[in-house]
């Protein structure tokens, strides 16, 4: 018995399954790679993982946050083995889409935001950033920065977390579109 799909007489078995191998490279960038790019990474696996290839890295990457691990175990999404990442990892990799996920504070102020990457790309994000087909920001609260007790704390990063994943969800639905 064959395995081979024919068309018109033609054997197009290899062109279907070299097509199917193609995802989309997508790269979240956020300062510390340690809490909103990661929680995005951990969602667009989780979600479209068939379709996509998540990375995430950061300008001054530190560790992974155990918030943000802790809230993301609680809508069963492990992300422990996730590590921080420098955006130099990425320089000459192939990317598809780069998204932005932080949004400058008061405390600190990320290059990759602070620099809008939408056409009108600065000289820190053209040399830092990986080239790529499609650039996008969509700025998330940074949930580190909230004091208080550790159950505010907490509910910061679920708040976040929610945010994202709602966001990653309605944004790659249909990622013919990016």
């Amino acid at each position: 018995m064959s395995n081979s799909i024919k068309f018109l007489g033609k054997d197009i078995s290899r062109k279907i399954t070299i097509l199917s191998m193609d995802k989309l490279k997508v790269l979240f960038l956020c300062t510390h790679n340690s809490a909103r790019s990661q929680m995005a990474e951990g969602f667009l696996r989780h979600f479209y993982g068939g379709r996509c290839e998540a990375f995430s890295a950061g300008s001054k990457p530190a560790q992974v946050h155990p918030l943000a691990i802790k809230v993301m175990a609680e809508v069963g999404i492990d992300i422990p083995k996730h590590t921080s990442k420098s955006i130099g990892e990425f320089r000459n990799k192939d990317v598809d889409v780069v998204v932005t996920v932080c949004r400058s504070s008061a405390r600190g102020t990320c290059p990759f935001c602070s620099s809008p990457i939408l056409g009108r790309r600065s000289e820190i994000v053209a040399s830092t950033v990986p080239k790529a087909r499609k650039y996008m920001e969509h700025g998330f609260s940074d949930p580190s920065e909230v004091d208080g007790s550790d159950e505010e704390r907490t509910e910061a990063f679920r708040h976040v977390r929610d945010q994202i994943a709602s966001w990653i969800k309605d944004t790659f639905a249909d990622f013919g579109d990016l």
